[in-house]
């Protein structure tokens, strides 16, 4: 699949006072699309769509270049101490994404070109956990791999964490459009992730984004550079078939990565879960969903900010957890499960 294209940008007035807002206007003007202004990304009006299913689908097409100014970073357990927040809002249209609800009225993608404030906080954590390893998670609310063939944001962030001492990055992605980081001074110090699912679960709930083959490739590519290297495999889902399904997704990837050597190769398994007010959501912007949402088959756990969510009953979830664990041994016997949610 092509590399993602804004059909609308907007920009704040602050952000032209950074040289990447600078930069990044005159590269969409010489690609002559469409610029506007805004005054704050709250204010972001006139996504265009006759109703609220179109303006969804053009926002997923908009882009908001502006600053973060909240510089006090969310922590993302257990995938590492922090939130790195490079860029808001993700193209894909994943039906099951947390964003879905998260971004709530606001699903456009947003960039910040305050790059130096950013790292200048990162470094501050950095020091007050030194001389411990901080981890920044740079995925959190955003798929950064999809936008940075434009921004170079996670490329800067990449070599800023490969100066430091005590920080490492990590990031997960659906795109494939990896050849700009590959020669990034990484210095070991970034974990480079892809997600990956069973072929019922990519061809269902994925549209808009890489496929499966290309998002192997691109794996293949980042082990070659020396990244660090790991698959998340989200939303494992109990679907028809599922034993099957994902015994399938371990032998392409065994395929694909044989004759390359990955030292400390990672997986982070996480479950299907859906929240009440996710579930409205995507009823009303993907009304012929397959995803079974059925809170009747689920188990209720409190999450935070007291909105719970509905996960696989303990039973079915073990059975998920021991099946996925049996088959990283099998195909990845060198390989670590950094977790099971």
């Amino acid at each position: 699949m092509d590399p993602f294209t804004p059909q609308l940008i907007f920009f704040e007035p602050k952000a032209l006072e950074y040289p990447l807002g600078q930069e990044l206007k005159e590269k969409f003007e010489k690609m002559g699309l469409e610029i506007r202004e805004t005054t704050s990304h709250n204010q972001v009006r006139g996504i265009p769509g006759d109703n609220e299913f179109q303006k969804y689908r053009n926002a997923k097409s908009t882009l908001v270049v502006g600053i973060r100014k909240t510089l006090k970073f969310d922590t993302s357990k257990p995938s590492a101490e922090y939130a790195i927040p490079l860029a808001t809002g993700c193209m894909g249209h994943c039906h099951y994404c947390y964003l879905q609800t998260t971004l709530g009225s606001k699903p456009y993608i947003r960039t910040y070109v305050n790059l130096e404030d950013i790292f200048e906080q990162a470094q501050k954590y950095m020091d007050e956990r030194a001389p411990e390893i901080t981890r920044f998670e740079a995925a959190c609310t955003s798929d950064i791999v999809g936008l940075d063939h434009l921004t170079h944001s996670l490329k800067k962030t990449i070599e800023f964490m490969g100066q430091t001492e005590f920080g490492q990055l990590r990031f997960v992605t659906k795109y494939h459009h990896v050849d700009h980081l590959l020669d990034a001074n990484h210095n070991g110090r970034t974990r480079f992730r892809f997600s990956v699912n069973s072929r019922y679960v990519i061809n269902n709930f994925e549209p808009g984004t890489s496929s499966f083959e290309e998002r192997l490739q691109a794996a293949r590519k980042v082990a070659k550079a020396d990244y660090p290297l790991g698959f998340i495999v989200a939303p494992l889902y109990r679907h028809e078939g599922w034993e099957e399904g994902y015994r399938e997704l371990f032998e392409r990837l065994s395929e694909e990565l044989s004759g390359i050597t990955i030292p400390d190769l990672t997986f982070e398994l996480i479950q299907h879960r859906f929240t009440k007010p996710a579930k409205n959501v995507i009823a009303k912007r993907y009304p012929k969903t397959k995803l079974e949402m059925d809170e009747e088959k689920r188990k209720y756990k409190w999450g935070r900010y007291g909105i719970g969510k509905y996960v696989y009953p303990d039973e079915e979830a073990r059975e998920l957890e021991s099946t996925i664990r049996r088959y990283v041994e099998e195909y990845f016997p060198t390989a670590t499960v950094q977790y099971f949610t």
